[in-house]
């Protein structure tokens, strides 16, 4: 068995996603006693998909867990402040009292106590203020975290779909070593690529996918993108034909047509056949 062209298949994707059937599954297994190049491989691609979800996890705010014990406190003080204090009878007192002190007194501390329910008002509404905004935070981070578990279970769908076609593309002689499989449903026309093995590039530079429909018609642009290590899926533009899939070096942004001189990649669909 030629175990390059054996991995280059899409095999151990299928396999590490669950989308390989039975005998593909016991088949592979089988290979991975025999071969050790391949536990490599399947390793390697574990990798990804592990650097893939921990780099897009969203851990909640680390003050939001402070905010709730502060929260927690004052409301302890607040319950314990409002046991009633014990009343002291001073009508027998024979110590004689003038009756305009007292009352300045009384003024004094009603002020006194105007101002520090103030205070405590102002600051229960700063922190109150500061609770929200981290509610807010926590909220945006969980709606990120929802929304990139959707992706990946609708991106699942989409491969594991019978009707999707794995084309395997190799690396031409500009690239040799350069690989990647696509994901392509003709029906629903949704275009998902895996990069196996592409260099990065400069940062005035990027990849390039290309649908070869057939002579008559000029490539069509599936989109630009970066080789890197943090996304294991890429969702490119639709396309309803396509007898080849190819994949250029242009520039930013990328190129009304490819430069065939610096093509990387190419694999033919089964439209082709």
């Amino acid at each position: 068995m030629n175990v390059k062209d054996y991995i280059e298949s899409g095999i151990i994707e299928s396999y590490v996603m669950g989308l390989a059937s039975e005998p593909e599954r016991a088949e592979f297994e089988r290979y991975c006693a025999q071969y050790p190049e391949l536990v490599a491989a399947r390793r390697k691609f574990e990798e990804k998909l592990e650097a893939y979800a921990a780099e897009n996890a969203v851990p909640p705010p680390p003050e939001v867990k402070v905010k709730v014990l502060e929260a927690v406190g004052q409301e302890t003080r607040a319950a314990s402040s409002s046991i009633p204090p014990k009343i002291i009878n001073m009508e027998n007192a024979k110590t004689p009292v003038r009756q305009s002190g007292m009352l300045r007194f009384v003024a004094a501390a009603s002020v006194l106590l105007l101002i520090g329910l103030g205070y405590l008002y102002y600051q229960a509404r700063e922190d109150n203020k500061e609770l929200t905004a981290a509610k807010d935070r926590l909220s945006v981070s969980l709606d990120t975290t929802r929304n990139i578990l959707n992706r990946i279970v609708e991106e699942q769908k989409v491969v594991s779909d019978p009707n999707t076609m794995v084309v395997n593309m190799v690396g031409t002689t500009v690239a040799p070593k350069s690989s990647a499989n696509i994901y392509w449903d003709s029906t629903s026309t949704n275009v998902y690529l895996i990069v196996k093995n592409m260099p990065k590039l400069p940062s005035d530079q990027q990849y390039q996918l290309w649908a070869l429909i057939d002579n008559k018609q000029p490539p069509k642009d599936l989109g630009v993108f970066d080789a890197t290590d943090d996304k294991v899926i890429l969702k490119m533009k639709n396309t309803q034909k396509a007898q080849a899939f190819a994949i250029t070096i242009e520039k930013k942004g990328g190129s009304p047509s490819p430069t065939l001189q610096k093509m990387q990649s190419l694999g033919k669909s089964l439209q082709s056949q």
